[in-house]
Formats: structure tokens, C-alpha cells, sequence
């Protein structure tokens, strides 16, 4: 598969999160309870999300991801004792969209970070999943993805 990659300036996203760390097979246990409870927070503080819904990674250790999934909000709000305020940093990105259920996106990651350092780019080492559709009103074949990584 071909993928575009798309290097970029981005300003600040505040955002309401989560950060856990959890096994790649606890995925989507673990981000269903996050975003029913983001939903539900941002709903009785009267907060419209600002942008989809994302997973930021900080290490790939598959046994003991450390992550934030969250959304991002149009001005910083407060947090609770399980959500905090956070925000995506500005700074230089990369991205590429990827098409396909979420258990086959190793080969996007592959081709971007193949791509980076060919291109004479170091990532940070964090990376960012936004997901552009409902899977549970989209067929799996038809999720989209933004793939994003953080640039030096």
C-alpha cells in the first residue's frame, strides 16, 4: 500500500485524557472505559470535543504500553480525579492516513518510520493514532486513521 506523508507546523491542542499503561490486547477494553467517561465528563461540564478522538503512545512496549487517549478541546479545561487536562505539543509532525481495521496498521507504521530518518527527520519518540471514524458505525475495512508522529 502507498502512503502520503504529510509533514507539518502544528500549535498547541489542549485536550482531556487519560494516561494508563495496559497490554496491546487490553486496547480495546481499556479505550472504551476512557472515552464513555471523557464523553460523559466533557457532557456535564458543557464541553464539545474540538477534534476526534486519539491515542497517544509514548513508549511500544506491546505488554506494557504507556498511552493517553483523549480529546481535544477548544480552550483547556478541568480535569477530574480520573481526567486531566493535557494538550498534543506544537512543534514539526508527520502524518500519513491509514485505511483498514486497527489490528492491521503495522505496515503504516512501518512505512512511516522508514520514511522519517530517509528523510532526514528524528522523531521524539511519541506517536498519536486519531481516529477518523466510528467503528461501530463503520465497516473495518473502512476505519481511518491518522497516524502522527512528533518531529525534533
Amino acid at each position: 500500500m502507498q502512503y502520503q506523508f504529510v509533514v507539518e507546523e502544528k500549535k498547541a491542542q489542549p485536550t482531556i485524557s487519560v494516561r494508563t499503561r495496559t497490554a496491546v490486547e487490553n486496547l480495546p477494553q481499556v479505550l472504551g472505559k476512557a472515552y464513555g467517561a471523557i464523553m460523559n465528563y466533557l457532557f456535564e461540564i458543557g464541553v464539545q470535543p474540538a477534534g476526534e478522538p486519539y491515542v497517544g503512545y509514548f513508549n511500544m512496549d506491546m505488554q506494557d504500553l504507556d498511552l493517553e487517549c483523549g480529546l481535544p478541546v477548544a480552550q483547556p479545561v478541568v480535569g477530574n480525579d480520573k481526567l486531566k487536562p493535557s494538550e498534543i505539543p506544537a512543534g514539526k509532525q508527520v502524518s500519513c492516513l491509514y485505511t483498514g481495521p486497527y489490528n492491521q496498521i503495522e505496515p503504516a507504521y512501518n512505512a512511516i518510520m522508514a520514511w522519517i530518518p530517509a528523510n532526514g527527520y528524528t522523531p521524539t519518540g511519541v506517536c498519536y493514532e486519531f481516529y477518523l471514524n466510528d467503528p461501530a458505525e463503520t465497516p473495518e475495512n473502512e476505519l481511518l486513521t491518522k497516524i502522527v508522529f512528533l518531529l525534533k
